[in-house]
């Protein structure tokens, strides 16, 4: 008989991160799914928030996808678990995880007084480190998937993000320029001038397309699969792109490139500016103009031609 195994991440909070939330961060339940290659000889429950939903639909590795609710808590309680899994950290969720009937819990506990990881994994206390402090996160070196994965007792191997949703669309543009980020942290956000200006140095050369889709996740995924390369900065829009297989330019300034692998099918383009803060890790900035101000357009250029040119040779959009 295969193992029930429920996995809980509906995005409230950031697993590697001490920010809390009721917006939904649709990029670490995308994130997220790196695990379920631990998991595929297993019946495999996950618990989301319905906005994110559509990043879990058609996934061949998930069994039953279930919407948070006061009724669904009711019922899996109900159900006897091989395994549970919860990286959220908002209180009332780490309870009801632990309240869960289950002969193994691997991730997040909220006792009362902070949160602790009650697992005879050793690795799975660097969740609750990382979370909580951001010295210690602006150190760390390992990316996500690999801190998910130790922290539930494996050890990742390169595995991929697994997006069950297949998109209808076709090809159409060589770059897609993804510009907008989460309202949770507008200080990912690269400045609408600069990315006007980079237009400016790519016209003429490349067929290119602005960011679509931005009221629906469906449309957000036929247009990035429309690319065939994503200019962005770190968002929902990377992880997605990473997922369909595209190339990136990825820009980067208050986040961490180490938390973010690429799989070796892109770049990363850094602020020119020398600020000791960077990466701040922090959603807010406090100064006049933040580090994402100081990438150089024409450096993200150069770069869009270098990873451009590393495309397998086909006919130009």
């Amino acid at each position: 008989m295969k193992k029930k195994v429920l996995i809980i991440k509906l995005g409230y909070s950031e697993t590697l991160d001490q920010m809390l939330s009721l917006t939904t961060s649709l990029g670490d339940v995308l994130r997220t799914t790196v695990i379920l290659h631990f998991y595929k000889d297993c019946s495999v429950d996950w618990l989301v928030d319905e906005v994110a939903s559509p990043l879990l639909e058609g996934n061949k590795y998930i069994n039953r996808i279930y919407h948070y609710s006061a009724e669904t808590l009711s019922g899996l309680r109900a159900i006897k678990y091989d395994i549970v899994i919860n990286f959220e950290k908002l209180p009332d969720i780490c309870d009801f995880a632990h309240s869960l009937n289950a002969r193994e819990f691997f991730g997040f506990v909220y006792n009362g007084f902070g949160y602790e990881v009650k697992t005879h994994v050793q690795a799975a206390r660097r969740l609750v480190e990382l979370s909580q402090d951001i010295g210690k996160k602006r150190s760390n070196r390992d990316c996500w998937q690999k801190i998910l994965s130790e922290a539930i007792g494996h050890m990742w191997n390169g595995e991929e993000y697994i997006l069950g949703y297949r998109p209808r669309s076709k090809i159409k543009y060589d770059i897609g320029l993804n510009w907008a980020t989460s309202s949770k942290w507008k200080n990912k956000t690269w400045p609408k001038s600069r990315w006007r200006e980079l237009e400016r140095f790519l016209k003429g050369r490349y067929s290119m397309s602005w960011q679509e889709g931005l009221d629906s996740v469906y449309d957000y995924i036929d247009w990035i699969h429309s690319c065939r390369m994503l200019v962005t900065c770190d968002s929902l829009g990377l992880h997605l792109a990473l997922a369909l297989r595209k190339r990136v330019v990825s820009l980067f300034g208050p986040t961490s490139t180490h938390e973010v692998y690429l799989y070796g099918r892109g770049c990363y383009v850094l602020p020119g500016a020398q600020f000791s803060c960077i990466p701040c890790m922090l959603p807010k900035c406090n100064r006049k103009k933040n580090c994402m101000a100081y990438i150089n357009p024409l450096n993200v250029s150069e770069r869009i031609d270098e990873e451009f040119a590393r495309l397998k040779p086909t006919a130009k959009v």
